[in-house]
């Protein structure tokens, strides 16, 4: 995680990260099952956060392959990548001969997931959410998958315990601070998070406001809606390549004229960690409540 309080010091700090756009308005695949066969262990995981999942329950090894946002623990990186989990190729995921696929609600293209379905592969689609519960559900539906339930209710306990304690403490702080998370920003254009999106829960989760939560999903903001909105912090994902964000996203003419581009505000993190709503989110509220606090917010 980096934060930004000045450009020279943004492009001396600045991290290579994962490339992790989140798309969700794709449609998700029909669910074939809830569990795989108990002797499954050829198992391809779609979704970063299922990955994590797996891995926390101690179940990697059953793993033959990831989708490229798997990309945390780290010896997860060995595993074959069968392509974006929304743009996945039928021939990359059955290449690996897998006897079980989990795969994260929205996973797609529809066409792929159904020929995918159509393989005689066992499927199991786990729901996405955006919440505490939806954490637990998720880690519950990856358990039920492997059969490995008491594992997993376990695990759901712990980490539902924490992100819990984590949210308390960061509402403590009676923050009045507006976050803009900006998705993207190709050609001068931003792509801002709204409503009903993992980054508008985790700003929330921290303690913060969405500088924007008046509409639905991700939108591209105009000079007049950027003003309005007024953020104090701009928040992006990190990416690989983009040394040049902080200063292009800082020195745009509109964010100049808010409270974040005037104060030389901005916080960068790893997609999957900020966004991705596994083991690790209590620890990332904990990193964007501290960060903002060290902009004295």
């Amino acid at each position: 995680m980096t934060v930004i309080r000045s450009i020279p010091r943004a492009l001396r700090c600045l991290a290579t990260g994962l490339s992790f756009a989140i798309g969700f308005m794709a449609a998700g695949p029909v669910y074939s099952s809830d569990r795989l066969p108990e002797n499954a262990d050829r198992i391809v995981a779609i979704g970063g956060s299922l990955t994590e999942i797996v891995y926390a329950l101690g179940e990697q090894d059953r793993l033959v392959a990831r989708d490229s946002t798997g990309s945390y623990p780290e010896q997860a990186l060995a595993l074959p990548d069968v392509g974006y989990m929304r743009a996945l190729s039928p021939e990359g995921v059955l290449s690996v001969k897998p006897d079980g696929i989990l795969a994260i609600e929205g996973s797609g293209p529809p066409e792929a997931v159904s020929v995918l379905a159509s393989a005689g592969v066992p499927f199991v689609t786990v729901p996405e959410g955006y919440s505490g519960e939806a954490i637990r559900q998720k880690i519950r539906a990856v358990g039920a998958a492997l059969g490995v339930d008491g594992k997993a209710e376990a695990l759901s306990e712990k980490v539902a315990a924490n992100l819990d304690k984590a949210v308390a403490d960061a509402h403590k702080l009676n923050r009045t601070t507006r976050v803009l998370f900006v998705l993207s920003y190709a050609g001068g254009r931003i792509l801002a998070s709204g409503t009903g999106t993992a980054a508008d829960a985790i700003i929330a989760m921290a303690g913060a406001k969405n500088a924007v939560g008046t509409f639905p999903g991700y939108k591209q903001l105009n000079e007049e809606a950027i003003t309005a909105a007024a953020p104090d912090v701009i928040l992006m994902m990190e990416r690989h390549g983009d040394e040049n964000a902080a200063s292009d996203i800082l020195g745009n003419a509109a964010i100049a004229q808010t409270p974040a581009g005037r104060n030389k505000r901005l916080i960068r993190m790893n997609g999957l960690y900020l966004l991705g709503f596994g083991p690790r989110t209590a620890s990332a509220v904990r990193e964007l409540s501290g960060d903002l606090a060290d902009f004295g917010l």
